[in-house]
């Protein structure tokens, strides 16, 4: 049986955002019941402890995201919830001291790639706000992410538009250094008690429009994630935002059927070799990283 380290649920394909690194679906805007989430849980608990809360969409706009969380404690999991973090003066007093979630993951590089973004400042401190708060109240791990440096702005970070965002950071934890100098790509820097700063080059979905590359190599993708999106689509990974590589739906067939299906065994064994058999994963920057 498949064992996965992490899995991705979609609770929601609706975002409230429109970010320029961040297609918007051309799926149908839903969000996931009671009832499919639990059947999702319970489905999927022999193949996993660590889930997560993402795909597309911003998870707390799931207006019963608390319940969801309650669900995911009563069955074992642990939740890992990826946010843009505008949402917090809602969502924020429902999620907090929750006992299933391990980890919040929020975007701060939202507020630069929504254009119409306003007050900069306050976005941040009420990210900043709630961080200290949870993990004062639980066992919370927070990552503060800045997945928005360039090639020619990784050398000098001063000059990047994360400064101010950073001045916040080190004011507000009051750091007695900055934070340019303990910088390291693709590196967290430790903040404070369970708080991480992450900063990455902009991510860039996959999409089959791109050039294909040599159709050689290796990626995780059914080897230690997989994913299933909220319409029930069940997806070999977390980066397959469409369901391109729809594996099947859950909804109509058990998952532990799904994932030792004809297709699902085709890409596993490709990569086994170092083929990419899936057109998606030969247009995708982000497998190459695995590819050497």
């Amino acid at each position: 049986m498949k064992k996965f380290k992490k899995f991705y649920i979609e609770i929601t394909s609706i975002c409230n955002l429109a970010c320029s690194f961040c297609p918007q679906t051309k799926r149908q805007a839903n969000f996931i019941t009671i009832e499919a989430f639990t059947n999702i849980l319970d489905q999927i608990k022999p193949h996993t402890e660590h889930i997560y809360f993402h795909v597309k969409g911003e998870p707390m706009l799931h207006p019963k995201l608390d319940q969801l969380l309650d669900l995911s404690h009563e069955r074992g999991f642990k939740v890992n919830l990826t946010s843009n973090g505008t949402l917090l003066h809602k969502a924020g007093p429902k999620i907090m001291g929750k006992p299933a979630l391990r980890q919040i993951n929020f975007s701060l590089h939202s507020f630069d790639g929504h254009e119409g973004s306003t007050d900069k400042e306050g976005y941040i401190k009420n990210v900043l706000v709630f961080a200290k708060e949870a993990v004062a109240v639980s066992d919370i791990l927070i990552s503060l992410r800045l997945w928005n440096l360039t090639e020619d702005n990784t050398a000098n970070i001063e000059r990047s538009r994360n400064r101010e965002i950073l001045q916040i950071i080190e004011e507000e934890f009051q750091l007695d250094y900055r934070i340019e100098d303990k910088f390291v790509r693709g590196g967290g820097i430790k903040i404070a008690d369970r708080i991480y700063l992450n900063q990455e080059h902009e991510f860039k979905w996959p999409d089959l429009k791109e050039k294909e590359d040599e159709g050689k190599g290796f990626c995780h993708a059914l080897r230690n994630q997989a994913g299933i999106l909220v319409d029930g689509t069940v997806i070999p990974c977390c980066l397959d935002g469409e369901g391109v590589i729809n594996l099947g739906n859950i909804n109509h067939t058990p998952f532990s059927e799904i994932v030792e299906g004809e297709r699902a065994n085709k890409l596993y064994d490709g990569f086994s070799r170092r083929e990419v058999v899936e057109e998606l994963c030969r247009k995708c920057g982000y497998r190459q990283r695995f590819s050497m």
